[in-house]
């Protein structure tokens, strides 16, 4: 996930923010569990991609504050949603 992660904010040259990236993504991942996603699973590219995106919106909210694009709301919201009807992807 770090691998997507640094492609999309596009700093793949670069380690130094290695630390703090995968930070992030752990703190994604609690956040979209506290949500309600109890069964996120890492290792399902759905839910990877979630990941990723919310850790994205992370880094980039440092520096503007920004709230939560709606793109990320939706896909968060289908993901709790579906998990509460059965359908993990959502």
């Amino acid at each position: 996930m770090l691998t997507m992660l640094k492609t999309d904010l596009g700093i793949m040259t670069s380690t130094a923010y290695d630390v703090r990236l995968t930070q992030l993504l752990t703190a994604a991942e609690q956040a979209i569990i506290r949500e309600g996603a109890s069964t996120l699973d890492a290792s399902e590219i759905s839910d990877m991609e979630l990941i990723v995106m919310y850790a994205a919106w992370l880094w980039r909210k440092r520096d503007s504050m920004e709230g939560m694009p709606r793109m990320l709301r939706y896909k968060l919201n289908n993901r709790v949603l579906g998990e509460k009807a059965g359908d993990q992807d959502g």
